[in-house]
């Protein structure tokens, strides 16, 4: 069943991403027009910019790159200044170190923005990039405007998942625990695998320090339950609880107009109007 449902979400995100670079013939996370690194806390980011107007921050999930958002950056560079990086150790942001953290990369990013010398920007979040922009929030609350968050859970264990997916993700620790990885490539897609095996390590309390209006997200069919995602959504003061139908984990992929419409007004409109 976990096969399945990772399947069609692949070849989703595929039909998905060959349709919009076929229309704007622009390779998002592959543009040297847009693209340059930056010296971040010890790494080189990579990062790409599309856009102007109001600051605009998205950030990846799990083994993604920029190219996660290529069907939402056309729709946002029309009215923000998008700012687009891939996380360390993922895309083209290097980080051979044996460590890797939620935090580390949160900090990343308030750090690339004060590089930029951006003092704010909303923030755009998805699976591991939406556990990110709470941690902005939480660690950097100067830096975030409003945050739509989607598809993130707070704690690496069965309760956060639907039922199944621990226990898939326990199968390919077992398989692959303890083995020698003979190339730089596998350690690091190791170390991408143990992130998410051992963190995040939110607290429900720890959600009260994020005092900037939330949109939190998942799909009525995410990896992510819908009864932990209403969890982060009731343990933050300024927040709204959008359950996307009919959606796996990639509700801004497979309900991009929806998607890019919602976040675009709540970031548009006063908090109490936004609906």
């Amino acid at each position: 069943m976990i096969r399945k449902r990772e399947l069609f979400f692949l070849i989703a995100m595929f039909y998905s991403i060959s349709n919009v670079l076929a229309q704007n013939n622009i390779h998002y996370g592959n543009n040297s027009a847009a693209g340059k690194y930056y010296n971040i806390n010890g790494i080189k980011i990579y990062c790409e910019i599309y856009g102007k107007g109001k600051p605009l921050l998205m950030i990846h999930g799990n083994g993604g790159s920029i190219a996660a958002f290529t069907n939402n950056i056309p729709y946002f560079s029309n009215k923000y200044k998008v700012i687009v990086p891939d996380s360390r150790s993922q895309g083209k942001s290097k980080d051979d170190g044996d460590s890797l953290s939620f935090e580390m990369m949160a900090d990343d990013f308030a750090a690339l923005l004060d590089t930029l010398h951006i003092d704010s920007a909303y923030v755009i979040g998805w699976s591991d990039g939406g556990i990110n922009a709470l941690l902005l929030a939480m660690r950097h609350p100067e830096k975030v405007i409003k945050l739509v968050s989607t598809g993130a859970n707070l704690w690496p264990d069965s309760t956060a998942f639907v039922p199944g997916f621990w226990q898939y993700e326990k199968r390919q620790y077992d398989t692959s625990y303890n083995k020698v990885w003979s190339t730089q490539k596998q350690k690091n897609d190791w170390k991408l695998f143990m992130l998410d095996w051992n963190q995040p390590n939110i607290a429900l309390t720890d959600l009260k320090r994020i005092q900037c209006p939330s949109l939190i997200i998942c799909g009525d069919h995410d990896l992510i339950s819908v009864e932990h995602t209403a969890l982060i959504y009731e343990n933050i003061s300024k927040a709204y609880l959008w359950v996307v139908p009919d959606s796996p984990h990639s509700t801004l992929i497979n309900h991009a107009d929806e998607f890019n419409k919602k976040a675009d007004d709540f970031f548009s409109m006063p908090f109490h109007a936004w609906k």
